[in-house]
């Protein structure tokens, strides 16, 4: 089954997008809100494993381009394989740059309350005012 980034809708804010399709095809999220459940462990896991395949798929296809008795069929196959690796690569890109984005909102703001307000009334102090 193909990713295809133009149809596949963002996430709701904090949403990760899963490296699995639905049986219908479209695409899966989980809740952040599940911590380190199965299903966390269990995407982190496929993930690695796609981006291990995308390695592999690269280098074979290096090694075919690097072959000049290479036939038409051998080529196919790697680009077949290439395509696949692609796909899941651009998938498990996206939901790590997601997450990411997620995360960074996460450290600005806790970043702002670090800082206080602006006209000094906010109660809250950086731990190094306390040496």
């Amino acid at each position: 089954m193909t990713y295809d980034r133009e149809s596949t809708t963002p996430p709701r804010s904090g949403l990760r997008l899963l490296p699995w399709a639905s049986e219908k095809g479209t695409p899966c999220f989980l809740s952040p809100e599940s911590g380190a459940s199965v299903f966390t462990l269990l995407a982190d896991a496929v993930e690695e494993e796609q981006l291990d395949d995308a390695d592999a798929a690269r280098r074979h296809g290096q090694a075919v381009l690097g072959n000049s008795a290479t036939d038409a069929d051998a080529l196919r196959q790697a680009l077949e394989a290439s395509n696949r690796a692609l796909n899941d690569v651009l998938r498990v890109a996206d939901s790590r740059g997601d997450r990411l984005a997620a995360y960074e909102d996460v450290a600005s703001s806790c970043d702002d309350k670090e800082r206080g307000s602006q006209d000094g009334d906010d109660p809250h102090l950086r731990a190094d005012a306390f040496g």
